[in-house]
């Protein structure tokens, strides 16, 4: 059962990727006619003039399937026409349009189309008859259905675009995303000065997040262990003082004072528990995230499937993100259940937490939701919410973890 579920979510994501390259697929259609215009009416001179705004054009296509695919977008096309066709990145470009504008296309066509398709053309036999004769022709079918058999004819071919789309959707994927990644991608050699501002705003947010966690454990001590063993010191000073003149006394003193040593020491491991927690050594992640969804105060699903073990850095993150995830869900959410589900892909860590609550989170709200932002963007990772107003709410979550 469980391996249907992840292959179920593994086709809505499929589906998902190829709806949004068709997205910008038609973007670059639309460039990539404004770009045989200009050439035409550059024969006449006229379209020299409009080469430069049509050029930044075709950066702002490429940068928007950039972000997509999440490569590192490039600076601003060169103010000169000569400059900016003796680009490298602008001739890449040049090369990707025409590709995304067909296969791209044709693809994203193939996964807005099938799913849609599948869903007609499997429920018919539930609502043919409602339709006037003359109207009875679904997706893919030339003749007219007029009874019960070639409406389950119809219903089989809706069963084949759905295997379809699930058994050739990762095909399809790679084939629209792979000349963006080939060609969007900076070249070998180029100018690292991007790289470089990208990753010193991961080392202050490392730095941000570093300083955050070093507050809250003062926090934590402070307002709890440290009060606790003041109480101690107090008490075992006033059984000290009562233990000649009333014995009973100091033995009541004593019971108190046992009683706040313990519970020092259980909030210090509370402490200790939220730096790093020893579940993630002993045990994995699995029984980790497990624990934390026992103890979740809706009921949480788990499934977790990594093979073999991450390095405890990126263990410890995953760990911390769905650890203030479910509390805010506990909080925040009014869900009646959550569910988390951990994967690996390549060299990718991929963490989906999710709710049926009422949405709208916003990480302006102080949710905690910024602070797993600057966690996840400290270790080089991605982090996205979609929590629209009347829910639900899907995080996801994306930690470098090595080949």
């Amino acid at each position: 059962m469980a391996r249907v579920r992840k292959r179920l979510r593994a086709s809505f994501d499929v589906v998902a990727r190829l709806v949004g390259g068709f997205g910008t697929a038609l973007l670059a259609v639309a460039v990539f006619l404004w770009l045989g215009v200009v050439a035409l009416l550059s024969c006449v001179g006229v379209g020299v003039l409009l080469l430069p705004a049509a050029l930044r054009a075709l950066r702002v296509a490429a940068n928007r399937e950039r972000a997509r695919l999440d490569v590192l977008t490039p600076g601003p096309v060169p103010r000169q026409v000569v400059a900016a066709l003796r680009d490298v990145t602008v001739r890449r470009e040049l090369a990707w349009l025409p590709l995304h504008a067909t296969v791209g296309l044709a693809a994203g066509f193939l996964g807005l189309a099938m799913p849609a398709t599948a869903l007609q053309n499997a429920t018919y036999p539930f609502w043919y008859h409602l339709l006037p004769p003359e109207d009875n022709t679904p997706s893919f079918i030339s003749w007219a259905v007029t009874d019960l058999t070639g409406a389950l004819a119809v219903a089989l071919t809706g069963v084949f675009c759905a295997v379809f789309i699930v058994v050739l959707g990762p095909a399809l994927v790679r084939a629209q995303e792979r000349p963006g990644r080939h060609l969007l991608a900076p070249p070998a050699g180029t100018d690292l000065s991007l790289r470089v501002a990208e990753l010193t705003a991961t080392r202050a947010a490392a730095l941000d997040a570093h300083a955050a966690e070093l507050r809250r454990i003062e926090r934590s001590l402070h307002d709890g262990t440290q009060n606790r063993l003041v109480a101690v010191t107090v008490l075992l000073g006033a059984a000290r003082r009562a233990v000649d003149r009333d014995p009973a006394a100091a033995v009541a003193v004593l019971d108190r004072a046992q009683d706040a040593a313990e519970q020092a020491l259980a909030e210090l491991r509370a402490v200790v528990r939220g730096i790093l927690p020893p579940v993630l050594a002993d045990r994995g992640l699995a029984d980790a995230l497990a624990g934390l969804a026992g103890d979740c105060g809706v009921p949480c699903e788990v499934v977790v499937d990594v093979p073999g073990r991450c390095a405890a850095s990126v263990e410890a993150t995953a760990y911390f993100v769905v650890a203030e995830a479910l509390s805010n869900v506990a909080k925040h959410s009014g869900a009646a259940s959550a569910a988390v589900a951990v994967g690996r892909e390549g060299d990718r860590l991929l963490l989906r937490i999710g709710d049926d609550g009422r949405g709208g989170a916003d990480e302006r709200g102080g949710s905690g939701l910024s602070g797993i932002r600057r966690r996840v963007e400290a270790y080089d990772g991605r982090f996205t919410l979609d929590s629209p107003p009347g829910g639900p709410t899907t995080m996801r979550v994306e930690l470098p973890c090595g080949s």
